[in-house]
């Protein structure tokens, strides 16, 4: 059927070769990760935070996610709480227009909205960036090497080359981000161990500085009905002014300290003694 006029079909119209595959736009894929949250891969908002292995987030992401008993998902599994992460100081890019960005105009992918304060070049992906754990200061990897300082030189706080964390990291740079954040942790063990040995280093001594105090204070007890230890007559509460007042022998007539209005108040007073109408206690309007 058809082939009237002559036609002859060529060899690539009846032989089908395999097909190659399809290829992701690396252009793309990188301004999507350093413009969108790793965990909801929703566009970045201050504040903006990152782990230890470089991945950008956002801090309301990690709050719901902690919230949510460790919700999270594969790349954001070592993520236990707020000290697995840290908030970046970014320095943001005069020129960028965020109001540009729409669905049907051009979208300069160059651009963006973060830039190194140093060097001036822009957080888009085609240059190395990295912050630094003790401070989160984000420069470009070229200002780090140049500069080679122990000082960060945006808040001028000490640093060092094991906090230095490469964002969004390719290759070896992920093993070597892994290598120091595993580092990190292990760091932090063990000045919480230290701490505890000195702690309990510590209160031994002050036991042995107030054992005479200790002494003192201690309570003799004597095993009562049923076992249950009761404190002696001569102990510390036995020995307080007020409570020898609760004994028989005391009288309030005879306590040289008590004025004579308080001494009026008791029967045991010479003018309660002498009044003919009973105590105002047991007065009885019918009977008296």
């Amino acid at each position: 059927m058809g082939c009237d006029g002559g036609t002859i079909p060529k060899r690539d119209e009846l032989v089908r070769t395999k097909k190659k595959k399809e290829q992701k736009d690396k252009v793309s894929e990188k301004n999507f990760l350093w413009r969108h949250c790793s965990i909801t891969q929703t566009p970045l908002s201050s504040p903006i935070v990152a782990c230890g292995l470089g991945r950008l987030y956002n801090k309301d992401s990690v709050i719901m996610g902690i919230l949510d008993k460790g919700n999270f998902p594969e790349v954001a599994k070592h993520i236990k709480n707020l000290k697995d992460v840290k908030e970046l100081q970014l320095t943001p890019n005069p020129v960028f227009n965020a109001s540009a960005i729409k669905g049907d105009s051009y979208d300069d992918h160059l651009s963006a909205p973060y830039i190194c304060p140093l060097v001036g070049i822009e957080m888009n992906g085609n240059f190395k960036f990295c912050f630094s754990w003790s401070c989160g200061c984000v420069l470009s990897e070229r200002a780090f090497k140049e500069l080679k300082s122990n000082l960060c030189q945006k808040c001028q706080k000490p640093i060092s080359s094991e906090d230095i964390v490469v964002l969004n990291p390719v290759g070896d740079d992920i093993e070597a981000n892994r290598k120091k954040m595993e580092e990190r942790q292990a760091k932090l063990k063990a000045e919480k161990k230290s701490k505890k040995k000195v702690e309990t280093n510590e209160t031994p001594l002050e036991d042995k500085k107030n054992g005479e105090s200790k002494a003192t204070s201690s309570k003799k007890q004597i095993p009562g009905e049923n076992g249950i230890k009761r404190p002696a007559a001569g102990s510390l509460g036995m020995q307080v002014p007020d409570f020898k007042k609760t004994k028989g022998s005391y009288s309030v007539a005879q306590d040289p300290n008590a004025s004579t209005v308080y001494k009026s108040l008791f029967t045991s007073s010479s003018a309660a003694k002498t009044q003919d109408k009973a105590h105002w206690i047991t007065y009885n309007p019918f009977y008296n």
